[in-house]
């Protein structure tokens, strides 16, 4: 059965991200026919203590968006390019364990996916990719009270999800976990929490 549209959140900074974005990423590499979208979301928002400057009104805290919105660069000027950045920008944070908040560490890794980086950080010169965070977080706290990722969304049904492995470059894996848990929404809108209470290893 085909899945309806659904929107997935991200923030690089997120292991549970990573690997729901894995899975994504493998299954639509493998043939998947999702109309799936991509939301950046900021951790760093979340975390900003009440009366404190808005993260993007707040120089300082700059360097923690840089990466959110070279995804987001990558996502809506070069598309086809997109999996493989989104891929080697979760790898840079979590499998070589290299900090995402430098420059040169998002350089390298849109280098590594074969993405201009040049031409990524001229487009973030400009206001419209911090802008595009921005409205999208604003959008998914006010709409579905979102306040972690990943968070799947479909309709008006928005569900956070900690996926505990990662697809291994197994498109079928992949396609499943995420076809279980889009159908776990739709069919089951009544289950609020569900969840394990020590995790097998």
């Amino acid at each position: 059965m085909a899945l309806p549209p659904f929107t997935v959140s991200w923030d690089y900074r997120c292991p549970f991200a990573r690997n729901a974005h894995e899975h994504l990423i493998t299954a639509l590499r493998g043939g998947a026919d999702w109309d799936v979208t991509f939301a950046p979301f900021s951790l760093s928002q979340v975390h900003v203590a009440e009366g404190e400057p808005a993260v993007w009104d707040n120089p300082e805290k700059a360097p923690e968006l840089l990466a959110l919105k070279a995804g987001v660069v990558v996502r809506d000027r070069f598309p086809d390019k997109f999996l493989d950045a989104h891929e080697a920008l979760f790898a840079a944070r979590h499998d070589h364990s290299r900090d995402i908040r430098e420059e040169a560490v998002v350089r390298d890794a849109l280098a590594s996916a074969g993405v201009d980086a040049e031409a990524v950080f001229a487009e973030l010169a400009q206001p419209w990719a911090a802008e595009e965070v921005r409205k999208t977080h604003e959008w998914e706290v006010e709409t579905h009270q979102m306040f972690g990722v990943p968070t799947f969304v479909v309709d008006d049904q928005a569900v956070f999800v900690r996926l505990m492995h990662r697809p291994k470059g197994d498109p079928e894996l992949a396609r499943a976990t995420i076809e279980q848990v889009v159908n776990l929404i739709v069919g089951s809108p009544d289950l609020n929490e569900f969840k394990h209470t020590r995790v097998r290893r």
